[in-house]
């Protein structure tokens, strides 16, 4: 039986189409990483020093960050969120008084994709998970200050636009809640604030997988 050419050349773009709907589909046992910029953006009532009459306004920063990833099934993965440290600086009553700090803000989540397992090029996912955030490097223009660090939940958004086997472009936010315990001292007296942060972590780049 003689195979005309129009069949063979057909015969070849399908296996070429499904070679590749295979190479792109994301699913169980990938590995990944995801970096970009993060824009953090604490939210805007952010507590008080009740006993000096200071409230505390938290301002935003941005830096590097980078997750990295496993699906352990075609619909569920696990990230973690890692970063440089950010710098805020803490406006305490709109007044001349200088503070700031610097935290770390790791955040697992599990994942889950509605799309996994499948060559679809638009992969979106929700997560939920914990967050961790040391602080550090805090300052006070008339004293000391000190902030405890914190544990709380965490809730991601994001989507991957995929465009080869190995490169997609990603977009991702994160809520964290992030409470701590403040103490500064000033003259030699200790005045405390609950402060909570609960920011809003955007972040844009590009994802990479192994």
């Amino acid at each position: 039986m003689r195979v005309t050419p129009l069949l063979t050349t057909g015969a070849i773009f399908l296996a070429s189409m499904t070679a590749t709907s295979t190479a792109l589909a994301y699913g169980q046992g990938d590995i990944y990483t995801r970096f970009g910029v993060a824009k953090v953006s604490p939210k805007s009532d952010n507590g008080d020093f009740s006993d000096l009459g200071l409230d505390v306004d938290v301002d935003k920063d941005s830096g590097f960050a980078i997750t990295f990833g496993y699906r352990f099934l075609d619909q569920l993965g696990i990230e973690l969120l890692a970063a440089e440290r950010f710098e805020h600086n803490i406006n305490l009553d709109e007044t001349d008084i200088d503070a700031s700090t610097k935290h770390l803000p790791p955040t697992l989540t599990l994942q889950y994709y509605p799309f996994g397992g499948t060559d679809s090029s638009i992969q979106p996912y929700v997560g939920a998970g914990v967050n961790y955030t040391r602080f550090s490097d805090e300052k006070l223009a008339v004293g000391s200050l000190e902030l405890d660090d914190s544990w709380g939940y965490a809730a991601q958004l994001g989507v991957d636009l995929l465009i080869s086997e190995h490169w997609a472009l990603n977009a991702a936010a994160w809520y964290l809640d992030i409470d701590s315990d403040a103490t500064a001292t000033i003259a030699g007296v200790d005045y405390d604030a609950d402060v909570e942060i609960d920011p809003v972590v955007v972040m844009g780049g590009l994802s990479f997988r192994f």
